[in-house]
């Protein structure tokens, strides 16, 4: 059986509450888990102590057997200082979208326009 450390969402429609349980990987996000091991609250503000609160024992005694957390959880326990931080690398985030990108290059191509629309005048001048 594969066991996954993961989030299973509650609260009401626009008020998320989510449980950090031990659940087999198969079965669906709210449903059936094997143990609560802690809570997470992203409605409060990222400094409150009770935004994540997890059972830190619990979780390593879990990840012992084999399960195994997911991204969400693993940063949560990094920030716990449970988890060494691992490297992360996504080149593309930062770049800006085939949109952008158009947008950008039609600003260039005006700004150049513009600039040697202002240069010819004053080559103009300067020939006479």
């Amino acid at each position: 059986m594969a066991m996954k450390i993961r989030l299973a969402r509650g609260g009401s429609k626009k008020r998320p509450f989510y449980r950090i349980v031990a659940a087999d990987s198969r079965m669906p996000r709210d449903g059936r888990f094997i143990e609560k091991l802690g809570t997470y609250n992203p409605l409060l503000p990222k400094d409150s102590e009770e935004r994540v609160k997890m059972d830190v024992e619990k979780i390593e005694a879990w990840i012992a057997k084999g399960a195994q957390p997911t991204e969400r959880v693993t940063r949560m326990l990094e920030a716990a200082g449970v988890r060494e931080k691992t490297e992360r690398n996504n080149p593309k985030k930062g770049t800006p979208g085939k949109k952008a990108q158009e947008r950008v290059q039609e600003k260039a191509d005006k700004a150049a326009a513009a600039a040697e629309a202002a240069n010819a005048p004053a080559e103009e001048a300067s020939a006479e």
